[in-house]
């Protein structure tokens, strides 16, 4: 259980940058570099990328309430629940978006969920 808690966390931590990244640094250097864009490109895609960041964040505050969930049978489904939500979206976003986004959004949710469902 502890190797999970650890991975969940870093899912969690993960989603807190994608929100940041994408709600207040998108227009910003760091972000068009990231994102491979030009300054016009950033500001016509803010709004989404706001919204989309929006989403990050809701799915970092669904794995952090899990570590406050006193009963452990519900613990788990929700964090299998949340974890399995971050999959899914990585998978679609490599599909859709951009390769990258399997390895760095889905393959760490891939890990913790493993982890958990071993017990580890």
């Amino acid at each position: 259980m502890y190797l999970s808690s650890i991975l969940i966390a870093i899912v969690a931590i993960l989603h807190l940058c994608f929100l940041v990244l994408e709600m207040f640094l998108w227009e910003k250097d760091v972000g068009r570099k990231i994102f491979s864009m030009s300054a016009d490109q950033a500001k016509q895609t803010s709004v989404l990328a706001k919204n989309q960041g929006l989403y990050n964040g809701f799915l970092a505050a669904g794995l952090i309430w899990t570590f406050f969930i006193q009963d452990p049978g519900f613990q788990e489904s929700a964090r299998v629940f949340f974890l399995s939500c971050v999959i899914a979206a990585g998978v679609y976003g490599a599909f859709t978006a951009k390769r990258s986004i399997l390895y760095y959004q889905a393959m760490p949710a891939i890990l913790a969920l493993l982890a958990l469902k071993w017990s580890l």
